[in-house]
């Protein structure tokens, strides 16, 4: 059993660890509005913060290595030949089973990588405020651990990717913050990707207490439950990366069922009243954090897990807003092409556009792909109704798309921008229908002469 001993120094208002450095609750830390329930960070210790490392080598088993036990590390599978990506879950969370795990087996099963699970379960599972501080001496073991990597190995930063989810993702700016800190003409971590980065406490506050663009080389960023007023949302709304992802608008995912709690209510002259205060919607969020949104929050990393598996199935569009996108004004990509969201957005590094925000929709249900298509209809004959569009795939699902309704002309072409659930590529037959109007003639004929596909991706027929 691997022992520690912490050497622990209490001053006013700072507390500091052997190795890791001090930490104050001075602002921006703490101290100004919106912060002052946060505190001094918890040791190492006290958050029994774990390593697990996934490679080819271990299988289903991983390997526990500690951030500063170089014999560890020399009798781990770890090869400073190979990529390594973290993955940091958030708060009430876990990274000794679940999700964590396994996105580091996925990993491992595509990739010859090191794959290290960050556990910090027991600084993640207090008061939020406490947790949210516990996150710089969190971060502060990720640095040190890869500038141990460094030392020992002349380990490339650029070959390492922080993969945070929520407090996690401000943990991975906290260790590329702090490494740029540490060693002189430090290159930078190679990629952050924050999965709905927390927004209590971190959104509208500076730099340095939260991820941003300068943490990484690369920084890319999906915003699944983005708080704005006046519903609770426990993800951020800005934009805080290099690339940011907005999925069915970056609030409400589709396919979850949770209540969006509102802070507001009306009252009987029809006026906003606010309900609850900051300091009272402290103490209500401490009781509901665990319930509201978890669903869509959630999903940040649900769609991570899956775009390692459905690349083209993840493709976001930039556009000026969520409801631009909706009405089909932002198809179809540029020649510059459109950013994959989640595992491969850095194929698109170096393309990127500044304070441009990237849309798209999400299928309901697991693995959430879709592909945005242009389907237009060249009518045979005129009539009154509904037309759709039924696209069958080679395993036998379905799915029905409306075009349009009302009176319809056969010199007319109806076209809409859809967001096809089932991949094109798998399409093996097209079905056209025509819902009749009541009280349509019976002589009354509809066909369709053709149906034509446009491509978001790149504007292909």
């Amino acid at each position: 059993m691997h022992l520690t001993v912490y050497l622990v120094y209490l001053l006013a208002n700072e507390v500091c660890y052997e190795k890791l450095g001090c930490f104050s609750d001075k602002p921006p830390w703490s101290g100004i509005p919106g912060r002052q329930l946060f505190g001094l960070p918890e040791s190492p210790e006290t958050m029994n913060i774990s390593f697990s490392l996934f490679t080819r080598e271990t299988g289903n088993v991983s390997q526990k290595v500690f951030y500063n036990d170089t014999f560890a590390i020399k009798n781990s599978y770890f090869s400073p030949l190979r990529k390594t990506r973290f993955v940091i879950h958030g708060y009430t969370s876990t990274g000794k089973y679940g999700w964590v795990v396994e996105m580091c087996l996925l990993l491992v099963d595509v990739e010859n990588i090191n794959c290290i699970a960050v556990d910090w379960e027991e600084g993640a599972k207090c008061t939020y405020f406490t947790a949210a501080s516990n996150i710089r001496v969190l971060g502060a073991v990720i640095a040190y651990f890869l500038n141990t990597l460094r030392k020992m190995y002349l380990y490339c930063p650029s070959n390492v990717h922080l993969i945070g989810h929520s407090l996690g993702a401000h943990t991975a700016g906290e260790a590329g913050r702090r490494l740029r800190g540490i060693i002189k003409n430090f290159p930078g971590i190679g990629r952050i990707t924050g999965l709905d980065p927390a927004g209590i406490g971190f959104e509208g506050f500076p730099e340095m207490v939260r991820l941003d663009p300068s943490d990484a080389k690369f920084v890319d960023v999906i915003h699944t439950n983005a708080g704005q007023f006046p519903n609770i949302g426990l993800g951020m709304l800005n934009a805080t990366g290099d690339l940011d992802f907005y999925p069915n608008g970056g609030t409400i995912m589709e396919g979850c069922n949770d209540v969006i709690t509102p802070l507001i209510e009306l009252d009987l002259g029809g006026f906003i009243k606010v309900v609850r205060l900051v300091t009272e919607a402290h103490s209500f969020l401490l009781a509901e954090i665990r319930n509201v949104g978890n669903c869509h929050h959630s999903r940040s990393h649900e769609y991570y897990r899956y775009s390692i598996l459905y690349p083209n199935g993840f493709l976001g569009y930039p556009c000026e807003s969520y409801e631009s996108f909706e009405e089909g004004n932002c198809f179809p990509c540029p020649k510059s092409g459109c950013p994959m969201m989640g595992h491969y957005a850095d194929r698109f590094r170096g393309k990127m556009k500044n304070n441009t925000k990237y849309y798209l929709n999400t299928g309901p249900k697991e693995p959430f792909t879709s592909w945005r298509y242009n389907i237009s209809v060249n009518l045979s004959g005129s009539a009154k109704g509904e037309i759709n569009i039924v696209f069958h795939s080679k395993d036998g699902d379905s799915k029905e798309y409306h075009i349009e309704s009302g009176s319809l002309n056969q010199e007319q072409i109806y076209s809409k921008v859809t967001d096809l659930e089932i991949n094109p590529d798998n399409i093996t037959r097209v079905e056209f229908i025509w819902y009749k109007q009541f009280l349509t003639l019976l002589w009354d004929r509809l066909g369709a002469k053709r149906v034509t596909l446009i491509r978001g991706q790149d504007g292909r027929k």
